[in-house]
């Protein structure tokens, strides 16, 4: 790699990602159903149908995985914990295999010298709490709240930092507008629903820890840099509306008390009674602000509905997810957010990284186009800090291959790779190349 740790900042983290459902298995150790289970058995859904149930075994296979982690020089692991394997109802009933399990978790972390830093929720909503509608219903923020408190009052004492709700445009807009997500609906109301008890959830979760005495505690936002697909009023327009509804709802909820007005256009009619009134819950102080960033999109008018948006085909060098590979959006998002939103609080990248064609070739796997996209990326956050933006922290999408939501196990994002008919791990190319650079 063309960078080091020598070429950051002192103390400033490096770390790998993972989410519970993406790695841990769900089929073991009690843990309850979700609606990610459902959406994957629905025909259509998932590349052949396949879900969680093993996924990496990370489960039984933990401490391999955290000796690999601690082996490649990182500071930190950031992980997320179930709702279901904690709660298998969503409410009441503790599980306390799923307990037990999180508390090795965090141990295992310690033990080898690593900080902890969970998320609460990376998407797999208990099958119970979807039933009574899920994201739809207000009540969520409530049930988030208590769910929050049981995990925390398991692990809080511990871990390093938490974040309450990965991807909160994933949460809601991807899977209730365009339906690509469990639970899969494709209805403005509930996409409005959905945008709005997310943020509520998020506060009432950050306003429980902080009852509990907890302390480094943050939001994690994705974004795609918006860009008009030509020069032409309408393109431009149509690019502010997708900024808009992906980049700046969410943050001007947490973070200014308000929703941006070319996404209300459209929403305002399906928004819940009295949506304002829960600005100050959602604005509730947070330490730090997490940032995935992944890629850009070109974006022109569409002759449809709003939002009347539609994305076209850009000229850049795309991963194997076919996203345009543009380290500079990483440097504009770091900046805008610095400048527009969080003023002076630490920045963390939470989630980077590429999905690669990545094919085990005599015991080793070359992924030379993973350490170009890494490099490029973290120039791009060098950049940022040597301009005064207060960024901390960086984090890689994602330490194992693994279960890639509604494409299966197809795209693989993992320094290490998974063979996932024997479970064997082999680090790869990039996994070597980040233990060299990171190294003390």
């Amino acid at each position: 790699m063309n960078v080091s740790r020598a070429d950051f900042p002192k103390g400033f983290q490096f770390g790998a990602a993972t989410s519970s459902y993406q790695i841990e298995g769900h089929g073991f150790g009690g843990a309850g159903q979700t609606h990610w289970d459902s959406f994957a058995a629905t025909p259509g859904n998932v590349v052949r149908a396949e879900n969680g149930a093993v996924a990496c075994d990370h489960y039984h296979r933990m401490p391999q995985d955290l000796d690999l982690l601690a082996a490649a020089n990182f500071d930190v692991y950031r992980f997320s914990t179930s709702w279901a394997r904690v709660l298998p109802e969503g409410r009441g009933a503790v599980n306390p295999e799923g307990l037990d399990f999180y508390d090795r978790l965090v141990d295992g972390l310690l033990e080898r010298g690593l900080k902890p830093a969970a998320t609460l929720y990376h998407w797999e909503l208990p099958s119970p709490l979807a039933d009574l509608g899920g994201w739809r219903n207000r009540d969520i923020a409530g049930w988030f709240a208590d769910f929050t408190e049981v995990i925390m009052g398991r692990i809080g004492d511990r871990v390093w930092s938490t974040a309450t709700i990965n991807e909160p445009w994933c949460v809601a807009w991807l899977s209730h507008f365009l339906g690509l997500h469990a639970p899969g609906l494709r209805d403005i109301r509930a996409a409005a629903r959905a945008m709005h008890h997310v943020l509520l959830a998020h506060g009432r979760a950050i306003e429980t820890m902080r009852g509990m005495g907890l302390t480094n505690l943050g939001a994690v936002c994705n974004f795609e840099y918006a860009a008009p697909a030509d020069a032409s009023p309408a393109a431009a327009t149509a690019a502010a509306r997708y900024d808009a509804i992906y980049n700046r709802w969410f943050l001007s909820g947490m973070f200014k008390g308000e929703y941006p007005a070319e996404a209300l256009e459209g929403l305002m009619p399906h928004m819940p009674t009295g949506w304002q009134d829960d600005m100050p819950t959602i604005g509730a102080k947070v330490d730090w602000a997490g940032l995935n960033y992944y890629t850009r999109k070109l974006i022109g008018p569409d002759a449809g509905p709003w939002p009347a948006c539609a994305e076209v085909p850009g000229p850049l060098p795309k991963t194997e997810m076919g996203w345009e590979i543009y380290p500079e959006g990483l440097h504009a998002f770091l900046t805008r957010t610095h400048a527009e939103y969080t003023r002076g609080l630490p920045l963390y990248i939470t989630e980077n990284g590429m999905a690669n064609a990545d094919v085990l070739v005599n015991g080793a796997v070359p992924d030379q186009a993973r350490i170009d996209y890494l490099d490029a990326h973290l120039a791009q956050v060098r950049r940022a800090i040597a301009e005064g933006v207060p960024v901390a922290g960086y984090f890689v999408w994602s330490l194992l291959d693994n279960y890639e939501w509604s494409l299966g196990y197809e795209k693989r994002f993992g320094l290490i790779h998974v063979d996932f008919e024997t479970l064997r791990r082999t680090p790869k190319a990039s996994y070597h190349a980040l233990a060299r650079a990171l190294a003390r």
